[in-house]
């Protein structure tokens, strides 16, 4: 029978306080809120590119400390740092000219971090490669991605876990799905941003996604929403109650065709990530 986990987008926020954590002093945030839900998407590595010399690659020390907070059914999704993902350096002002990332699908920094990653054992879940929207700039064509993401797998020659999330909407086509089918990744479907909904997405391209896929849930605009919580993440205050029912059944579809589904929903969606997953739990029963 296919599986759902549902989980956030990161867990450290203080604002959770009386509604996944007791507030009790010296309490495990990440033990709470394992005790709620069976996983959690860990973004605070993607920030890791800060020279042409410089690479922040995760601690296996803090790895540790993390798989021993959790049940072991627990699974982390993983955001993978953004020094494999990003074709260049980000420019400090709009008149600096673009600089090609060395470690840009480097074979050698993907096996250092798998290495690292071996601390999470079985609780390791997709590791996801997200690549920003790419002008053509920084790729020439979704041809040239795909071929050079395809020497890729075949360099690395184990693509167990790697997921797939792209923010170029004009690559929403059936050679990317295709493509990913073929590779035997994981499909990473982005709901927010300038991207189409996740559930307008799937119909098109359902067929294409099977085994497991990883859904998140994020809002269209960041700064705005940022903005009106003030960094307070206990309350609703952009409600999409209109687009839950449609990834509630889009769920469930997958559900029925065996494929294994991540939902990770971020605060960003509609205001608190946990309060979204009450709403999304509730159209599920």
């Amino acid at each position: 029978m296919a599986e759902l986990r549902i989980g956030t987008c990161s867990w450290k926020y203080e604002s959770w306080k009386g509604i996944v954590y007791s507030g009790s002093a010296g309490k495990n945030y990440l033990a709470e809120y394992s005790e709620r839900y069976n996983t959690v998407e860990i973004d605070q590595w993607f920030w890791s590119l800060f020279g042409e010399k410089k690479v922040s690659l995760p601690d296996s020390k803090v790895i540790g400390e993390y798989v021993e907070s959790v049940p072991d059914d627990f699974k982390f999704t993983i955001k993978l740092p953004n020094s494999l993902s990003l074709t260049h350096f980000y420019k400090n002002n709009k008149n600096e000219m673009i600089k090609i990332n060395p470690y840009f699908l480097k074979k050698e920094l993907y096996i250092q971090l798998l290495d690292i990653f071996r601390t999470f054992g079985a609780k390791l879940g997709p590791l996801m490669l997200q690549f920003e929207y790419m002008n053509k700039q920084k790729m020439s064509s979704q041809k040239d991605f795909q071929m050079r993401l395809k020497n890729f797998f075949e360099e690395i020659g184990n693509t167990k876990n790697l997921a797939l999330e792209i923010r170029n909407p004009n690559y929403l086509n059936d050679s990317l799905f295709r493509f990913i089918e073929n590779e035997k990744i994981i499909t990473v479907l982005l709901h927010g941003y300038y991207m189409p909904p996740v559930f307008e997405v799937y119909e098109k391209y359902k067929d294409y996604i099977l085994g497991t896929v990883v859904i998140r849930l994020h809002g269209p605009d960041r700064r705005g929403i940022e903005k009106t919580t003030g960094g307070d993440w206990s309350r609703i205050v952009a409600p999409k109650d209109n687009e839950l029912q449609k990834i509630v059944n889009m769920i469930t579809d997958l559900l029925n065709r065996e494929v294994d589904v991540y939902l990770n929903v971020n605060n960003h969606y509609e205001g608190s990530a946990p309060l979204t997953i009450n709403k999304i739990k509730k159209l599920m029963k």
